[in-house]
């Protein structure tokens, strides 16, 4: 697509845009009176329209059956992650048995820790991305404490090089091959939170293994974003959240991968809850974990059917355009956006630096931006023009057209009003 940064062009873009009625699927927040441009999907993705349905018949079918909706209602309790299973494994190219949905990412996360980090004297090192999101510092950290080691000592971070912004996936593995079997775990988020930079997970993933290590990943920015493929390019293991992309109410259920060749290995350590264990005499309230021999066995808790239900809106939304669709727009999408950003740069002689990868490859929705010589006035600025992005301390914007509901439209009115911002 030759881009232009004219209205014209945005209309006949929006037209031709085989997604753009999906747009009307969604509320679109209000800001200062008129409706938003919404770029923030990359932290919280809008409500479904359908959402509310969904979940007010579960409201309705607890005020109608009280526990026994756990078996009657329409949707039964008991079994709920189920509805979600199918839809989940596409999404993140897996077999159905190898995906779950519950808990919380962190949460989810630390499980994964608990089966898959099981350093010894010799083998004990976690490689992670630097500046990885915080939490996942946290629950590296805590994870090796709790094994009785020193973060300094085990945790290796990887940089990008000296006046770069983005880790290279070459420098990801030569470490990996450089500390050999010292490697338990490699970590990294699939798609960086502050650059947007996506990883070479299949590549990176073979590393780890040919060193003998274990490979996980957090994929918080990627489930829904990018195309995954988690079985095929046998990674052990990952998690994800669903209120980004997925647009399925803050703090929502998150999701869990784990391999087929892990699931069925019964005397793999983890830590147990009652809703992995058989289902078949899960209520006998017996004494001896017996894991389920899928994914569902690292559940602790039932359901949490409220967040389950909105997830359920927006998992069918994805299950019914496909992430082929979505990522084709996504990029042309994203590609707008810097084009506008170049253009108005180059127009008003602004030093706006894009530092995400403009190779499509390493890129999702996200575009962030180092706005040299502006600070915070700028992103107020746009805010007062009811543009929702989101900043990232020292002069950072991160920005995200999703194509489920931003339009090239949207992206265009955002470079006038950023024009005016840098004028």
């Amino acid at each position: 697509m030759e881009y232009q940064n004219t209205l014209e062009f945005a209309k006949k873009a929006d037209d031709q845009d085989q997604l753009s009625k999906w747009r009307d699927e969604f509320h679109i927040p209000v800001l200062n009176g008129k409706e938003c441009l919404y770029f923030t999907g990359n932290s919280l993705g809008l409500q479904p329209k359908s959402t509310k349905a969904l979940v007010q018949n579960e409201l309705d079918d607890w005020a109608k059956f009280g526990v026994e909706g756990h078996f009657d209602a329409e949707r039964p309790w008991f079994s709920y992650h189920e509805f979600l299973t199918d839809k989940t494994a596409k999404l993140v190219g897996a077999k159905r048995e190898e995906v779950v949905v519950t808990h919380s990412l962190t949460t989810n996360l630390h499980l994964m820790m608990v089966s898959f980090y099981r350093p010894s004297e010799t083998r004990n090192i976690i490689i992670c991305e630097a500046k990885a999101f915080p939490s996942d510092q946290y629950a590296l950290e805590s994870q090796v404490k709790f094994h009785g080691l020193n973060p300094d000592d085990v945790i290796v971070e990887i940089e990008p090089r000296e006046g770069e912004m983005i880790i290279r996936d070459e420098d990801v593995i030569a470490k990996i091959k450089e500390l050999g079997d010292r490697v338990a775990l490699v970590m990294i988020g699939g798609v960086n939170y502050f650059t947007g930079q996506v990883f070479d997970i299949e590549g990176i993933t073979k590393a780890g293994h040919d060193v003998g290590a274990k490979v996980g990943w957090d994929l918080a920015h990627a489930a829904g974003n990018i195309i995954l493929k988690l079985h095929e390019w046998n990674v052990d293991f990952a998690a994800w959240c669903s209120y980004k992309y997925l647009n399925s109410s803050p703090g929502g259920v998150s999701g869990m991968f784990i391999h087929e060749r892990h699931v069925t290995n019964k005397d793999l350590v983890r830590f147990a809850g009652w809703w992995g264990h058989d289902k078949e005499t899960r209520f006998l309230m017996e004494k001896g974990f017996d894991p389920i021999p899928t994914a569902e066995s690292w559940q602790l808790s039932n359901a949490p059917v409220l967040g389950m239900a909105a997830h359920l809106a927006s998992l069918t939304m994805f299950d019914e355009v496909g992430m082929e669709s979505l990522r084709a727009k996504t990029l042309l999408l994203s590609g707008y956006l810097e084009h506008v950003i170049d253009s108005i740069a180059e127009e008003v002689g602004a030093n706006l630096e894009i530092i995400t990868p403009r190779d499509w490859k390493r890129r999702g929705c996200q575009v962030s931006v180092v706005a040299h010589g502006y600070g915070k006035k700028l992103f107020d600025h746009l805010m007062s023009e009811s543009v929702i992005a989101d900043w990232r301390e020292p002069n950072v914007i991160r920005m995200a057209p999703v194509p489920l509901y931003n339009s090239f439209s949207d992206v265009y009115n955002f470079g006038q009003i950023l024009k005016a911002g840098l004028s």
